[in-house]
């Protein structure tokens, strides 16, 4: 018998829309009324399988995967709440911490610490929620279907009330709030609206690339996300805070009573996601023959007894 590759095993999507499959089948009756039972070696998936060498009478080695469990809303809205929590609070107090010490963090600092808060949290909590962290992701992944519209306002409200926690506790960690935790523009209006859409724009096009490409590594997504937002502080942190984020202004502009050019910060960013999203869609490679949209290419590892088998990656 040749070698024949087996497709690995289709993985969690890149957002949280479509739960995993169950993990035991149930019991249904067959054509001639009978009642059976999925068995649970159906359910699991084979990733590799050696050469079978029937004259040394030894079964080949096959290394299988179940599933993973549904996740229920409750638990992905915790996940985003918690996530966008740290990463505002982390955000916000760089640069409160970087006025008050007059510039001792500089603008690498800022841009290192908000772009390692986005690496641990899509790391730690993007298996559960997806970690969109921020509503002009989770508006563009509904726009492009890889997200239900259904769970959008739930979503973003876990995300405002994350924003609004974590700067009134900022507000009473360092009362009076100083201002250096608002995002405002030190130019006119319309430079702000194009630095936060270009930025927006490349920040959601690494998004969707590595959260929804098949042929993407996915378990690099946190780093390639988090570079891409340390990048773009580096970029625009002098002129508009590069916020890329409507509730990273939000919140800090309620708690410290600062409105100023506010609407910039709630639009541009979604709009430069929704292209950012688009353009990526447009120009990648297409699938594949036969090759379903749920499979995930990841890295082979190779065991002590020289078989190889394929590791689910973990997406955005």
């Amino acid at each position: 018998m040749e070698n024949e590759d087996v497709p690995s095993a289709p993985s969690t999507p890149a957002t949280p829309g479509t739960p995993g499959a169950p993990l035991f089948g149930g019991v249904r009756g067959d054509q001639r009324g009978r009642i059976t039972r999925n068995s649970l070696l159906k359910s699991c998936n084979c990733f590799s399988v050696e050469e079978w060498s029937m004259e040394e009478g030894r079964l080949p080695p096959v290394s299988c995967s179940l599933p993973p469990p549904p996740v229920s809303l409750a638990r992905k809205v915790g996940a985003e709440f918690i996530g966008t929590f740290i990463l505002i609070f982390a955000g916000t107090a760089t640069a409160i911490v970087n006025q008050k010490t007059q510039g001792s963090e500089t603008l690498i600092g800022l841009a290192a610490s908000t772009g390692l808060a986005v690496m641990i949290v899509i790391l730690s909590t993007g298996h559960i929620s997806g970690a969109h962290l921020n509503p002009a992701v989770t508006i563009s992944f509904s726009a492009l279907k890889h997200f239900p519209w259904k769970h959008v306002p739930v979503y973003i409200a876990a995300q405002v009330m994350a924003s609004l926690c974590a700067a009134f506790a900022l507000k009473g960690v360092f009362h009076p709030m100083m201002g250096g935790g608002v995002t405002v523009p030190s130019g006119g209006f319309g430079q702000a609206f194009a630095m936060e859409f270009i930025i927006s724009f490349n920040l959601m096009f690494v998004v969707t690339a590595v959260a929804t490409d098949t042929r993407a590594v996915g378990e690099l997504a946190g780093i390639a996300v988090g570079a891409t937002v340390m990048l773009n502080i580096l970029i625009a942190g002098p002129f508009t805070g590069a916020s890329m984020n409507p509730v990273r202004t939000l919140g800090p502009a309620i708690a410290a009573n600062n409105y100023k050019a506010i609407w910039v910060y709630l639009t541009a960013p979604i709009l430069g996601a929704l292209f950012g999203a688009g353009i990526y869609t447009a120009v990648k490679l297409p699938e594949e023959d036969g090759e379903k949209p749920s499979t995930v290419r990841s890295f082979r590892r190779v065991g002590s007894d020289g078989t190889t088998t394929d590791q689910d990656g973990v997406y955005l």
